[in-house]
C-alpha cells in the first residue's frame, strides 16, 4: 500500500555529525587541549577540529559510523581525504603565521554509533 507519509523516525545526519563532534571536543577537552576552531573550511577542504596544547596542534578528523558493513569510521578517511585534511591544513598555516613552528599533529576520533565511545587515534596519518 502506498502511503503519503512515512511515520518512522528519521535521522537526521547533521544532527548526529554535530554530536558526534561534539563528544570529541570534550574528549579533547578533557585532555587539556584548546579548542582554536571547528569546521574551519576553504578551497583546499574542511577541518573539522582545530585544537592546540602547548606548542602542539592538533588537527582533528571526526568520523561517525552507524554501522561497520563498510568497515567502520576509520575506513571512511580514504587517501584522498588524508591529502584534503593535509592541504587544508597546509592553508591554514599560511594564514596563520604565528602557528609556524609548531609541531602539527593529524588525529582521528572515531565513533561507531552517537552514543558508542569515541575511539581517539593520535598521530593517525602523516604529511607526506
Amino acid at each position: 500500500m502506498y502511503r503519503l507519509h512515512d511515520r518512522r523516525p528519521r535521522i537526521d545526519r547533521q544532527r548526529l555529525g554535530a554530536d558526534a563532534e561534539e563528544r570529541a571536543v570534550q574528549l579533547l577537552l578533557q585532555a587539556g587541549y584548546r579548542i582554536m576552531a571547528r569546521n574551519f573550511r576553504c578551497r583546499m577542504g574542511e577541518l573539522d577540529i582545530i585544537a592546540r596544547r602547548g606548542r602542539e596542534l592538533v588537527i582533528a578528523e571526526v568520523r561517525l559510523r552507524s554501522s561497520a558493513a563498510y568497515g567502520g569510521p576509520a575506513a571512511s578517511i580514504s587517501a584522498a581525504k588524508r591529502a584534503r585534511v593535509v592541504r587544508a591544513a597546509r592553508y591554514l598555516l599560511m594564514l596563520r603565521p604565528e602557528l609556524a613552528g609548531m609541531v602539527v599533529r593529524f588525529d582521528t576520533l572515531l565513533l561507531s554509533t552517537s552514543a558508542g565511545p569515541v575511539e581517539w587515534i593520535q598521530d593517525a596519518f602523516r604529511t607526506s
